[in-house]
């Protein structure tokens, strides 16, 4: 009897340790897991910060769009008639006014100012003024294009 006495003793003693062995393996691998999935989460975050940064295709700089470049914008030169975005280069003649009066009236009505070159019609933007004086006739604008929007600094007329 007294080895059994033994042998049950043992038995428990090595199941409990075995148990609470078990236990403690499973929560260091699960605090493991979650870490690692913490730590994934955090480099998927800052790759997409990252890359959230960068510039577009197509844009200079690392200057977020709608910022300011930093790149120096090179003036240009552009020579056509200056009219209004609605009539362009024809004027209707059922109006009867002669094409400044005509793209004078189109743009307190709304419209913009516009250059045509040849085929080509380009939005002016700049002192309305200086603009208005020169309507209807042929120019040369100096400024900066954007696409098909010109930036006029200075108009002469030709």
């Amino acid at each position: 009897m007294r080895i059994v006495l033994t042998h049950t003793a043992r038995t428990s003693t090595g199941v409990s340790s075995t148990r609470a062995r078990f236990w403690f393996e499973t929560i260091a691998l699960v605090c493991g897991i979650a870490c690692a999935v913490a730590l994934l989460f955090a480099v998927l975050g800052a790759a997409a910060g990252a890359a959230a940064e960068e510039p577009e295709s197509g844009q200079v700089g690392g200057a977020p769009s709608g910022a300011p470049s930093t790149v120096p914008v090179r003036l240009q030169s552009f020579e056509g008639v200056l009219t209004d975005t609605q009539c362009g280069a024809k004027h209707s003649a059922a109006m009867g006014k002669a094409p400044a009066d005509c793209t004078r009236a189109c743009v307190h009505g709304g419209e913009q100012f516009a250059l045509v070159d040849g085929d080509a019609l380009y939005v002016i933007e700049g002192d309305l003024p200086m603009l208005k004086g020169a309507a209807g006739q042929r120019v040369r604008i100096s400024g900066t294009l954007n696409g098909k929007k010109i930036s006029a600094t200075s108009v002469f007329k030709t």
